[in-house]
């Protein structure tokens, strides 16, 4: 069995980078690994620091979409680490999501984005659904140290 996964208010919601599961990180607190994510994008700016304390993720998401603000270089090679790390620390804070991840067991996670190509499925599935192979990937880490 695959599980999909999209919107907060949906089963697995908490598997959205929008789901209200702050976090610290980088010595500050995040409200969202969407927050979190978004203001990478700009680290060391100010932009950054707006961007970490806009209301909601959906802000968040439009301001690190905004191209008037001065993406940082590196950006497409670190994506994926940066997104790596703020979902790690989102389910190691957390109990409660850390052990809906963890009754996942081995199965496939897909973010069903039908807009989105690169984090998740695309329209018609043929998307890399980065986001699921980060949460598939985050789910061994944790079981590996819950081994320990």
């Amino acid at each position: 069995m695959t599980i999909y996964f999209y919107s907060t208010c949906e089963k697995y919601g908490c598997f959205s980078n929008f789901s209200p599961h702050g976090f610290e990180l980088d010595e500050f607190y995040w409200p969202t690994s969407e927050h979190y994510f978004q203001a990478q994008k700009f680290v060391g700016t100010p932009h950054a620091d707006q961007i970490r304390q806009v209301k909601t993720p959906k802000d968040a998401a439009r301001m690190g979409r905004e191209r008037s603000r001065p993406l940082r270089p590196d950006w497409e090679q670190v994506k994926d680490d940066i997104m790596r790390k703020a979902v790690l620390r989102k389910f190691e804070t957390h109990a409660d999501i850390r052990e809906e991840l963890l009754c996942t067991g081995d199965e496939l996670i897909v973010e069903n984005a039908p807009g989105d190509y690169y984090w998740g499925c695309g329209a018609d599935g043929s998307g890399k659904n980065m986001l699921g192979q980060i949460l598939v990937e985050v789910r061994e880490i944790l079981r590996l140290s819950n081994q320990q």
